[in-house]
């Protein structure tokens, strides 16, 4: 369940206190900004999405469910915000290998940027749908019970869908030259 600070956060949150929002907002700022950017492959949009993601989280808190996780709740929110950014851009669709962003990424800035690089590209080539359980286990470190949690589907249905993801990106990945 939640950490009790968290849940004290939260409650105050709900009543008001800005400041434990602030706190909130700090402690999720960067993985909420980090699925986003592996949804979107672009900074800027990741930063709007981001803030947009927080700003519904403030004016909504009354609509949470504290038997939830917030954690589930807030990635929910950040991948609806990215597929409504998505669609909105007209970008759903996967995207050629090589038209993804080689801008300089804090992973490019590790010894394997090459790899990291070509497994962003990999990624934005594969439906959304598989992106984001691919991102949620593999990148935010999610178990298969917050994937299911937060996308609303059935844990079972989270293995069989990670599964196809990955045999998807290996694929991509093998075509670009990638073992």
């Amino acid at each position: 369940m939640n950490k009790p600070n968290e849940t004290t956060l939260i409650e105050r949150c709900i009543k008001g206190d800005r400041q434990a929002f602030e706190t909130l907002l700090i402690q999720y700022e960067k993985p909420v900004f980090n699925a986003a950017y592996r949804m979107l492959n672009n900074r800027d949009d990741a930063s709007d999405v981001t803030q947009t993601v927080f700003l519904k989280v403030y004016e909504n808190f009354d609509s949470f469910d504290p038997s939830r996780r917030f954690f589930s709740w807030i990635y929910r929110i950040t991948l609806n915000e990215s597929i409504n950014w998505l669609v909105r851009q007209n970008r759903l669709a996967p995207l050629p290998h090589d038209t993804a962003d080689q801008g300089k990424s804090p992973e490019q800035e590790l010894d394997s940027a090459q790899r990291c690089a070509a497994v962003q590209a990999a990624l934005m080539t594969i439906k959304t749908e598989y992106r984001t359980v691919i991102i949620m286990k593999h990148f935010l470190g999610c178990s298969y019970a917050e994937i299911g949690d937060a996308l609303e589907i059935e844990e079972k249905k989270v293995k069989s869908r990670l599964y196809t993801a990955r045999q998807l990106l290996k694929d991509a990945l093998t075509s670009s030259g990638i073992n």
